[in-house]
């Protein structure tokens, strides 16, 4: 048994923003799979057969900051082996275009990571990143709780897409720790 959690903060005011990323690329494997979500974990929470057994699938309605709570809340339940978890996040160190498979890591200021850190008691997760670009001059918390620019939409699009494929493969045990940029 293997989980997906897409991080994001709940809710209107939040969707299309950089911080959200995790959740597109959860909507849109779940859209393939033809999936819905009841509330579950402090969250919104799906599960799925796959060829190798069952994919669970979580978006934490907690806000970023306390997203560890579900995650664990979900871990403990299924007693899941941490390393049977891929957490999808947004990351402001990488361009938009650019993804990063690793198989464990530090938080990397990360506050969705850091809590999740905390609740599991581990770095040893997967997590895929998924770059949204350092913030010129303004606000980095700013930065990620506002919507993507209409010109990023067409790479956003391709970023998504290939999000999907890396939590294909993953799924299947093809994943390799890697960095992707799309469109080179």
């Amino acid at each position: 048994m293997k989980a997906i959690v897409g991080l994001g903060n709940p809710g209107i005011g939040y969707e299309g923003t950089r911080h959200n990323v995790g959740f597109l690329v959860l909507d849109q494997w779940s859209k393939g799979h033809k999936l819905s979500y009841k509330s579950r974990f402090r969250g919104k929470f799906a599960e799925e057969r796959v060829a190798d057994g069952k994919v669970l699938l979580l978006k934490p309605q907690t806000y970023m900051n306390l997203s560890g709570m579900a995650v664990a809340e979900m871990s403990g339940f299924y007693q899941l082996d941490p390393r049977d978890i891929l957490i999808v996040h947004d990351d402001i160190d990488l361009a938009l275009g650019k993804l990063r498979l690793r198989a464990q890591g530090s938080a990397g200021g990360h506050n969705g990571l850091k809590s999740i850190q905390t609740h599991l008691g581990t770095t040893e997760y997967w997590r895929l990143k998924i770059g949204v670009g350092r913030p010129g001059g303004e606000d980095v918390a700013e930065y990620v709780l506002s919507p993507f620019a209409k010109a990023e939409r067409k790479d956003l699009e391709e970023v998504v897409a290939k999000g999907v494929e890396f939590l294909e493969l993953w799924l299947r045990g093809q994943a390799e720790e890697t960095t992707f940029s799309v469109g080179g």
